[in-house]
């Protein structure tokens, strides 16, 4: 019979292509569900205050450049992978990063657990759409929980404050900028609270610069622009009149590219050299009757131009590179120029008081006083360039957290608290619930409890008997009761000051879920063949 039924087999037609492959129903989910378990693993150890740290290297890059960082979307970003759930998990991760900036790592994880439950009660032959019904009617009851718990401060100044510090401490303490927590706490709050309720980050910028400590770091009111003023130029400008200019002015050369001159005689191309440098000098005076004292170029700016700057008094700073001169337009309050017929039209950037400073060995350019007054510079020091990286993406991850808390100003408490009363809320509805869907529920809310676990087991302590007096507690109507990762025991988040922002959790459960449900209805999956190359030697 297995003969019989393997030539029927060869009988049958082929659909696919040379090379395609298919695997339907069970084996399409295992295999799919072990992909976002693995990736989900993998970042699994970075999670809470106590994770570990990930080094990534590049094997392209000659140098092999390496990034060391727990910062859950930069791993994510950086791993190639090849499973269609692993991608999906990769994508949530780096919406949250663009949507709330933390939480990344616990989106991942959270649907990696969601799967791993899916993966038990597939085993016992429960239908994915019962798990998938469960599961909505489980999402929506832990949301309504997660909404009761918050507390608001929107109206009261100086609690929303004490809030924001609390949140950017809770998100920095995951991170390498954790023995300083309080230290850059106060800076990302004092950065965000200076946009006045704007969520554009545009207006703080980031400058890192090796030498010193972390604890040398500074916020600077104002813009820094890590850049040298030009030859015999003003080192110091009162009043600036700022024109921020995309523009060539290195046009001593002829610029046909390809292009020979030949001549009979040596003057005639003295004479055209002679032209090139008057082009230059009246693209030079058409620039001064902007009436300016102050030109930013993003390209070089070459001697002879150089030149005619220093005689006139103006202040010119070449190869200001794109980032540097949007944000400098952006806060200057100027518009970027690339040709200058008309000054009239031209707005130009306004600045109290341009001078150059010293940080560590560097010179820099510091504008002060600028148009818009909410802009300012973060400058971060420290031993080396990858910890300057990890610490950059570290205040970046609270700076987006807090501009996010200060328009969402309702807060829940973390270290495993929020997560407990969301369990807690899934569990009594599957009590009450008859059916299969009741499994598909506790499955629900075990996922849940795995976070608390998962970030106890990555402190050294022991999870199963920290999570169980954490359920114990709620249970018994504490609710503020959380993991305190200091002491491995159970202790009152609202005390400890242990806030996380409303809308981060909100954003991990529901991303959580949606991208589990995604991965559960699938029954097929379909590799097409690899496109074979043509050959070329006809």
């Amino acid at each position: 019979p297995a003969a019989a039924q393997s030539s029927s087999m060869e009988g049958a037609p082929r659909i696919q292509a040379e090379g395609a492959s298919e695997h339907k129903g069970d084996l399409a989910r295992e295999a799919i569900i072990v992909g976002a378990l693995a990736v989900s693993d993998l970042v699994k150890t970075t999670l809470g205050p106590k994770g570990m740290d990930k080094i990534l290297q590049s094997a392209s890059s000659p140098d092999g450049a390496i990034t060391i960082t727990n910062d859950g979307a930069t791993i994510l970003k950086s791993v190639a992978v090849d499973n269609a759930a692993a991608k999906i998990l990769i994508e949530i991760a780096q919406v949250q990063d663009r949507e709330v900036g933390d939480g990344t790592t616990s989106v991942c994880v959270l649907a990696g657990e969601l799967l791993r439950q899916a993966e038990r009660l597939l085993a016992q032959k429960l239908h994915p759409q019962t798990i998938i019904d469960g599961w909505r009617e489980a999402t929506n009851v832990a949301h309504d929980a997660l909404q009761a718990a918050t507390i608001d401060h929107g109206n009261d100044e100086k609690a929303l404050r004490t809030d924001l510090m609390n949140i950017a401490r809770t998100t920095l303490s995951s991170k390498v900028l954790s023995d300083h927590k309080d230290f850059f706490a106060n800076m990302a709050v004092d950065a965000v609270l200076r946009l006045k309720g704007k969520i554009d980050l545009e207006a703080i910028h980031i400058v890192k610069k090796p030498g010193g400590s972390l604890r040398d770091s500074f916020l600077d009111e104002g813009f820094i622009l890590d850049k040298q003023i030009g030859v015999r130029q003003p080192k110091r400008i009162e009043n600036a009149r700022i024109l921020v200019a995309n523009t060539p002015m290195d046009t001593d050369k002829v610029k046909i590219y390809g292009m020979q001159v030949k001549t009979d005689s040596v003057e005639k191309v003295a004479a055209l050299e002679k032209a090139e440098k008057a082009k230059m000098e009246n693209k030079c005076e058409r620039i001064l009757a902007h009436n300016i004292n102050v030109f930013v170029n993003r390209q070089l700016i070459y001697n002879q131009a150089e030149q005619i700057f220093a005689k006139n008094g103006v202040m010119a700073i070449e190869h200001a590179d794109f980032d540097g001169i949007e944000r400098l337009a952006l806060v200057t309050g100027g518009d970027i120029v690339s040709t200058f017929d008309s000054p009239d039209k031209v707005r130009l950037g306004e600045c109290k008081l341009i001078e150059e400073i010293m940080i560590g060995e560097d010179r820099l350019i510091h504008f002060s006083g600028v148009a818009l007054g909410e802009a300012c510079t973060v400058v971060l020091r420290g031993a080396s360039m990858h910890i300057l990286d990890e610490a950059e993406r570290s205040l970046h991850d609270a700076l987006c957290v807090v501009s996010q808390a200060v328009h969402e100003t309702r807060t829940t408490f973390g270290g495993g608290c929020a997560e407990s009363i969301m369990a807690k809320a899934v569990d009594e509805l599957a009590a009450k619930t008859s059916g299969k869907k009741q499994l598909a529920m506790e499955a629900f809310a075990r996922a849940l409890r795995q976070l608390p676990s998962i970030i106890a087991d990555n402190a050294g302590f022991d999870a199963t008997q920290l999570v169980s007096e954490l359920r114990a507690a709620h249970s018994q109507g504490q609710s503020t009761a959380g993991i305190d990762l200091d002491k491995g025991e159970i202790g009152d988040m609202q005390s400890l000051g242990i806030t996380e922002s409303f809308k981060v959790k909100q954003q991990v459960l529901l991303s959580a879920a949606e991208a589990a449900e995604m991965v559960l209805r699938v029954d097929d999956l379909i590799r097409c063949a690899p496109r074979q190359r043509e050959d070329m030697h006809h």
